[in-house]
């Protein structure tokens, strides 16, 4: 049997907690402190650097080079094998350069078995528009959690940046009520607009148009609502009002 931490009252879940504030802490939101003045160099490290960011391009972008050069030469099944091959060869690649490099590896890691499962769909269904299945599941799991938030008058973004900064009074705030609310229909907006403008291109059987469409709206309007998300947040979360600060600046900057 484990002893209780004294500190902590009876009851609690220490090391669920513990994961649960250290995972959001490593999250874009987590890495940046709402009343941090921006700049692009805290953006792109909340972005995971220009590694996590090359993460996040280069399998989709080798999939669609892959998917269009090889259709003047390949059998359809064979296209299909090497279009989602391409991307799962380089995520393992991403994998063992942050071993060597003695970098987190979690985030290559989530990432790999995100392209192996859009990819095992696309072969054992031998359709290629399946590959983007699980991006479709994701963002429409982002559309439902935001509005859902919304309508419980719990905006997501602001439990989240509340529970990192540890200020659970932020719904007593006029501003800080608004700024949360805003923030949330930003991010119900990034799943809305993948899913309305995909999800025909799928449907039509369009998979080139899709692969680009998904890279347009993939990190580059990522960066756009997390910038903006930024800039809501400073205006009415400013820590070194609050009360605990200090320490919630610090596990944000870790």
């Amino acid at each position: 049997m484990t002893t209780p931490d004294p500190q902590r009252p009876e009851g609690d879940a220490p090391d669920v907690h513990d994961a649960l504030g250290q995972a959001l802490r490593r999250s874009s939101l987590g890495r940046i402190a709402p009343g941090e003045t921006p700049s692009a160099r805290t953006l792109l490290q909340a972005m995971g650097g220009v590694l996590g960011i090359v993460e996040s391009i280069l399998p989709t972008l080798l999939f669609l080079i892959v998917y269009t050069v090889t259709g003047s030469f390949l059998s359809p099944t064979d296209r299909l094998v090497w279009a989602v091959a391409a991307p799962a060869v380089v995520a393992i690649a991403f994998i063992v350069v942050r071993v060597v490099r003695r970098q987190a590896v979690m985030t290559a890691i989530v990432g790999f078995l995100g392209i192996a499962v859009s990819g095992g769909l696309a072969f054992f269904t031998n359709n290629i528009n399946n590959n983007f299945l699980l991006g479709f599941g994701i963002d429409g799991a982002i559309v439902v959690i935001m509005a859902l938030s919304l309508v419980v008058r719990r905006p997501f973004l602001g439990v989240l940046v509340g529970f990192l900064i540890g200020d659970r009074t932020w719904r007593e705030d006029a501003a800080q009520r608004r700024v949360a609310l805003v923030a949330t229909v930003l991010w119900l907006f990034l799943g809305a607009i993948r899913l309305i403008v995909e999800v025909p291109l799928f449907l039509l059987d369009q998979t080139t148009a899709l692969a680009t469409m998904k890279l347009i709206l993939g990190v580059p309007l990522y960066a756009v609502i997390l910038w903006l998300t930024w800039l809501l947040f400073r205006t009415a979360w400013t820590m070194p009002e609050r009360d605990d600060g200090e320490s919630s600046e610090d596990d944000v900057e870790r």
